[in-house]
């Protein structure tokens, strides 16, 4: 598929996002502001990002694409939960002995993928008003499901798979249309409210938004579905609106940065957690947060650059062309001097 100078710079602002909440998260406690601020960027940041891994997946289907997507998913899931396991161990955090089949921290989002890949191969063949109502239904039956958590990636693959599948069905021309101006002025409006009902809102359980906890575990057994289509309607509504003020034109290096976030969602979190176990930041006053931002955006700059790249590859893609290319242009220039 050609790529999209929007889709790029879409996806750039979502793993910035990602990198960022997972930043601010541990000071959610002892700040209303930081956490509203929290809440209202994990109603839309995931499945957003979901949506567009669903857009590129329209090749998918056949036994090569799923082989392929096995060694490009489930491959780089298996070594990042090891290396995990053996960087938690030696930073002294208590998690580190966690199972395979229960992934550590982000990692879930490579088991889930592949799961949904699978499971378009039959939904691709319901049409997508049948489909994706069908899709929403499961995501909210799967909650009074007592057992369902965090093994296997259970409840964030059934949960999120409504937007994995929207994003499958939508073309580019149906997405574009978030740029419309009246989308725009309706999409401020969406963006205020959100925030201000978070910050007067009562405490508001993170599992909702996190999407890996049961109604049981919730607290919400009885009326968990209705709790659920609502946090689906908010994530549908603030992904429209937080699109609509994506830009389209290709904004160089910035844009390029689209084409590596696998990279910084997978390797980001050696940063966050060292972050997090050594308590090394405080938030006590707005410059505080206007370097984390800074922190998280160099992050992301960081883990996208070539060096990282590079060093990275074998592990994630499970090839070394990045160096190859190197070593190859360094032994041409050597030869022409």
């Amino acid at each position: 598929m050609k790529r999209n100078a929007f889709m790029d710079n879409a996806k750039v602002l979502f793993i910035f996002l990602v990198v960022f909440g997972h930043m601010i998260q541990p000071f959610t406690t002892d700040s209303a502001e930081m956490n509203t601020l929290y809440l209202w960027i994990y109603t839309f940041h995931m499945p957003a990002f979901i949506m567009l891994s669903g857009f590129f997946a329209k090749g998918s289907g056949d036994k090569g694409y799923i082989m392929n997507l096995a060694k490009k998913l489930l491959v780089p899931y298996l070594i990042f939960q090891f290396i995990y396991s053996a960087y938690y161990f030696l930073i002294g955090n208590s998690s580190w002995q966690a199972g395979i089949f229960y992934p550590h921290w982000s990692l879930w989002f490579l088991f889930s993928l592949f799961s949904w890949h699978l499971l378009l191969i039959g939904f691709k063949k319901i049409p997508a008003r049948h489909g994706i109502p069908i899709a929403i239904i499961v995501g909210i039956f799967i909650g009074y499901i007592g057992d369902v958590g965090h093994t296997f990636s259970l409840s964030r693959t059934f949960v999120f798979f409504p937007f994995f599948l929207i994003g499958y069905w939508l073309t580019e021309k149906q997405l574009m249309l978030v740029k419309r101006k009246g989308v725009k002025v309706a999409s401020i409006v969406v963006m205020l409210a959100l925030a201000v009902s978070l910050y007067y809102a009562p405490e508001i359980n993170t599992g909702w938004l996190l999407a890996s906890k049961s109604y049981i575990d919730l607290g919400m057994e009885e009326y968990g579905g209705i709790a659920r289509l609502l946090v689906y309607i908010t994530a549908a509504a603030m992904t429209v609106s937080v699109l609509a003020w994506v830009p389209k034109r290709n904004l160089g290096w910035i844009t390029k940065l689209g084409t590596r976030t696998l990279y910084v969602y997978l390797l980001h979190g050696f940063f966050i957690q060292y972050f997090r176990e050594y308590q090394l930041f405080e938030v006590n006053h707005v410059m505080d947060l206007i370097g984390m931002v800074v922190l998280s955006a160099l992050i992301v700059i960081f883990l996208s650059s070539k060096p990282v790249l590079g060093i990275s590859q074998p592990f994630i893609e499970g090839k070394a062309s990045i160096v190859k290319k190197k070593l190859f242009h360094e032994k041409e220039r050597q030869t022409n001097i």
